[in-house]
């Protein structure tokens, strides 16, 4: 499954949003260098949607707050 993404880095409260089916926004604390954002995405992605991290690619966006991500569920 293919989901869109909209990051929030250096955000004062976390939190993940459910847009659409495909679509959510997330909020992190993480700063977006040296991958730290993107990581705290995965690891929000993964208690969501209850997969290993592991099992989530970022498939493009991989610098920016847009991002399209693979979840592979079993």
């Amino acid at each position: 499954m293919n989901i869109s993404v909209k990051v929030k880095p250096k955000a004062k409260k976390e939190y993940l949003k459910q847009i659409s089916e495909s679509e959510f926004e997330i909020a992190v604390h993480e700063q977006p260098e040296k991958g730290k954002a993107n990581l705290a995405v995965i690891r929000k992605l993964a208690k969501h949607f209850q997969v290993p991290q592991i099992n989530i690619m970022i498939v493009s966006g991989q610098t920016s707050k847009n991002k399209i991500i693979k979840i592979e569920t079993s």
